[in-house]
């Protein structure tokens, strides 16, 4: 990425609309209602040749006290000072207003490049506000329709020579190196075993969503974590509406850190940006390989923290349960007993999975909450021999074997693990659809027990001997040849 693009500008003038076009997906929520975006989202976008990073940041409004649309504005503020290039966007069916004149006119003392551009100039309905955009003084505007994607190209045509000084400027400060790599080398693709040690290992950061319900404390977490105020936070529950993702190296580990909104029962989400915001958050569990399920310590497990823990079971996703405001608790040790037996009680299915209490304030328990990250994915990713699975087996089955329904005895044969990511084991025998899910749950205990996978969810199929044969289906619908070449009377 040579350079960095934040898009600005009031509320409802199509920021974040264009930032879906330039990343090239709806990553952005977009409602016609103002003020949608609160926080600061980066993307990889793409015009023509060009490749960047594009930043969506809140709608400009004229407040600057503490209240949320305050703070919005100095999230927004410290983008555009640390930004390449701003995109400053009036709404050309409106025309100019007194906010975007001062608001030009902060951009002209702070931004190190400014382009202008009239987005929804598509038509006779923008042409009065495209005009009247030259006043803002920042030079001859870009004509855009983010929505119908039109003026694209003039748009690229515009970021081209900045683009160019900022590659430039890049290879200017890259720094010089004096590895000498040999010519005669027969395969250049040198990574592995034989690899020289200074040679460079790429590692696929660990993706990390943290959900739980409204006020939990999730952004200020994460802003604990990354070591800055990069997540918009306040008294205020719900200020989070899109799924945020942060690369961050965290004590040497690469992470995607998803910070989602707060998810209220569903009775209770009567607005249309919530229910977006609650698709949002989903959607960054399911890509998601641990969730880390924060709680608050004041009100614990309440009905809606144990279906957000469940959601993240059911998704196959490994789990670490967080319990944040520990700094305010008084009687710690009676309150981490009551916690843990509560955690076995209410969530059985999540048995032995690590519960950490923190404080997003003050920074206590990082350190442990990123050892149980590691941990949970760790023991989500393992694997298990079929040797060993088929010896603890045939001890489950000797020492506890599987019932007789109806006199019909069902023989467990053979067991091997068929995938990770969640554990996924699949057992051959007899009469699977008349095995109990007791004693399934038996089996999948004894795994968690034998093979030290204490919380991950586990995955156990049954599938009958027969289920692989192709025929069986038509044998048992069919005839026999025998029958056929019998005559009656015989």
């Amino acid at each position: 990425m040579s350079f960095t693009l934040a898009l600005v500008g009031r509320p409802n003038v199509g920021k974040s609309t264009l930032f879906n076009r330039l990343v090239g997906k709806r990553l952005a929520l977009v409602d016609d209602q103002p003020g949608v975006t609160r926080d600061l989202r980066e993307g990889a976008a793409r015009l023509g040749d060009m490749r960047f990073t594009v930043i969506d940041t809140a709608g400009l409004e004229n407040v600057t006290d503490d209240s949320l649309q305050g703070r919005m504005r100095r999230l927004t503020e410290r983008a555009v000072e640390m930004v390449d290039v701003c995109l400053f966007m009036i709404d050309a069916r409106v025309g100019v207003t007194p906010a975007d004149e001062i608001f030009a006119d902060i951009l002209r003392r702070r931004a190190r490049h400014v382009i202008l551009a009239a987005n929804k100039a598509e038509g006779n309905a923008g042409e009065g506000g495209f005009l009247e955009a030259y006043s803002l003084g920042l030079g001859e505007p870009v004509r855009l329709s983010a929505e119908h994607g039109q003026g694209m190209e003039e748009l690229y045509h515009v970021l081209r020579p900045l683009a160019q000084t900022f590659d430039a400027r890049e290879e200017a400060e890259a720094p010089v190196t004096d590895v000498a790599i040999a010519e005669d080398s027969e395969d250049d693709n040198t990574a592995g075993e034989d690899a020289p040690a200074w040679a460079p290992t790429e590692k696929r950061p660990l993706q990390v969503a943290v959900i739980g319900r409204p006020n939990a404390g999730k952004s200020t977490l994460i802003n604990q974590i990354i070591g800055e105020d990069r997540l918009l936070t306040g008294p205020e529950a719900g200020i989070t509406r899109d799924s945020i993702a942060l690369p961050f190296t965290w004590n040497g580990t690469p992470m995607r850190l998803f910070d989602t909104a707060g998810m209220r029962r569903r009775a209770r989400v009567n607005d249309k940006v919530e229910k977006l915001s609650v698709a949002d958050g989903l959607r960054a569990v399911k890509f998601a390989e641990v969730v880390v399920v924060l709680l608050d310590a004041a009100i614990p497990f309440e009905t809606q923290d144990l279906r957000i823990a469940d959601l993240a079971e059911t998704e196959g996703r490994a789990v670490v349960v967080a319990v944040n405001k520990w700094d305010l608790e008084d009687e710690k040790q009676d309150k981490l007993r009551a916690l843990l037996e509560a955690f076995e009680r209410m969530l059985p299915q999540l048995k032995g999975a690590p519960l950490v209490t923190v404080s997003a304030r003050t920074g206590r328990g990082l350190d442990r909450l990123h050892a149980a990250i590691l941990r949970a994915h760790a023991i989500w990713n393992r694997r298990v021999g079929t040797s060993r699975l088929n010896q603890w087996l045939g001890a489950m089955t000797e020492s506890h074997p599987p019932p007789a329904p109806g006199g019909r005895r069902i023989k467990l044969r053979y067991i091997t693990q068929a995938k990770t990511r969640p554990p996924g084991f699949v057992v051959k025998c007899s009469h699977p659809e008349d095995l109990p899910e007791s004693y399934r749950r038996y089996l999948v205990n004894g795994l968690r027990d034998s093979f030290d996978m204490p919380g991950t969810p586990i995955r156990l199929y049954f599938r009958g001997s027969g289920d692989q044969n192709p025929y069986r289906a038509r044998k048992s619908s069919q005839p026999s040849r025998l029958k056929k070449h019998i005559k009656p009377g015989h």
